[in-house]
């Protein structure tokens, strides 16, 4: 098990929107597959999108230039798995990628059946990666707040 992927591929003419930049639908759906494809590889199970949060793009990505999306587990519960997303692009004739977008995505792991599966615990060992165990902790108290605001905005 690994808890860490990366995906490389060159940002495509069909990709852009209006401003002649790649469109931000094209970059979350690229970070939800990263995500999906980390989340699966880590559990062995297939695997749902429960929340995407905090996405901040920072720059835009240019048409033609190397995207690289690193999707990594920074926490896991009894069947949930979150998964800092980071994407940098850059001018594949240069060496320098420059971060462009970040979020966090959990999935959760299900059976044939749409159940909530157990996952392998996720144990941090390095200072980077509790550091990272920690942030994801914090996001989830903050969610918790978000969510109860937004209750009587909720259909249901």
């Amino acid at each position: 098990m690994n808890n860490s992927i990366t995906l490389r591929f060159l940002a495509e003419p069909s990709d852009v929107n209006f401003g002649g930049k790649v469109h931000g639908g094209a970059v979350m759906k690229w970070i939800d597959q990263a995500g999906y494809a980390c989340a699966v590889n880590w559990c062995g199970e297939y695997a749902v999108t429960v929340y995407v949060g905090g996405i901040r793009f920072f720059k835009p990505i240019a048409i033609g230039d190397l995207v690289e999306i690193t999707a990594t587990i920074i926490y896991t519960g009894s069947s949930s798995m979150h998964i800092a997303i980071n994407v940098a692009a850059g001018n594949p004739r240069q060496r320098e990628m420059v971060k462009t977008t970040h979020c966090i995505i959990v999935f959760a792991a299900v059976d044939e059946n749409g159940k909530t599966v157990q996952v392998p615990a996720w144990k941090p060992t390095t200072a980077a990666e509790i550091s990272m165990q920690e942030y994801a902790r914090r996001l989830m108290d903050l969610r918790k707040n978000i969510e109860e605001e937004m209750r009587p905005y909720l259909m249901e």
